[in-house]
């Protein structure tokens, strides 16, 4: 069994020290090949660099998450625009609106959002996206953009049927992660997943965030890591009603078509 994780976040400063040992877990649990996550400028640097490290193991995207919109400027966009060039950078983004944290204006999260969807348009790779609680203004742009790139994913769906129903007639992607194993707030997502087709669902961890709370032993430092991934395709199949052989196949195909990955060696 082989999985991908499409979205993990391995420029984050807690792999900085052991990294090689992270990558070994991963591959002892399946997870054979990662998508490293670009959420800011210094970050989408970090991403493809790890990228090149591990070719054929790590992937990258370019984008900037809104959070840190509000440090977008014209250096930032000159700078993705000469990424997302690279072969190893499959996606745009992370990009998006967040309106639960606000760390940036609105109305900056809206012209920077327009920005990245305006330059995966242009490069034509497919978008990573990015949304809480904000998906009027969210899905008003993405319908906007949709048919002038060749495909998006809503990273890390945690939003309610019709959001997800209005993801998927715009023919995105759903990106499920450690979320759906919280008893508190995602158990929605168990119902849900059954919805989502299999040639459009995907699997990732988020790490070093959204730690599964139904793995156990729970790891004392907290962190989650792409080993996990097998937990979220057990609890995913689990709730779909089928093996998580099946899911699995299903998900790492999807994967590999939509960022254009080559299989993995054996």
């Amino acid at each position: 069994m082989q999985l991908v994780d499409i979205g993990a976040n391995l420029a984050h400063e807690s792999f900085r020290h052991d990294l090689d040992a992270v990558l070994e877990r991963a591959r002892a649990h399946g997870v054979v090949q990662m998508v490293v996550t670009g959420a800011s400028r210094d970050g989408s640097e970090h991403a493809l660099g790890l990228a090149r490290a591990h070719p054929g193991v790590l992937y990258a995207t370019a984008g900037v998450h809104p959070h840190h919109a509000i440090d977008y400027d014209a250096d930032t966009d000159a700078l993705l625009r000469k990424l997302v060039r690279h072969d190893e950078v499959k996606a745009v983004g992370e990009t998006g609106l967040d309106y639960y944290r606000n760390y940036s204006p609105r109305e900056v999260q809206l012209r920077v959002f327009e920005r990245q969807l305006a330059i995966a348009a242009e490069c034509g790779k497919p978008l990573f996206l990015h949304q809480r609680d904000a998906h009027a203004d969210f899905l008003a742009l993405l319908r906007q953009a949709r048919d002038r790139v060749p495909a998006a994913v809503v990273h890390c769906f945690t939003d309610s049927r019709e959001a997800l129903f209005d993801y998927l007639d715009l023919d995105c992607h759903i990106g499920i992660t450690g979320w759906i194993c919280d008893e508190r707030r995602g158990t929605h997502l168990r119902a849900l997943v059954r919805e989502i087709p299999a040639d459009r669902l995907m699997l990732e961890t988020d790490a070093p965030y959204l730690l599964p709370r139904t793995v156990r032993p729970q790891p004392a430092h907290r962190r989650n890591e792409p080993m996990y991934l097998a937990h979220i395709c057990a609890e995913v199949a689990r709730d779909r009603g089928e093996d998580a052989a099946t899911t699995a196949a299903a998900s790492t195909a999807a994967a590999r078509a939509f960022f254009g990955l080559a299989a993995a060696a054996a």
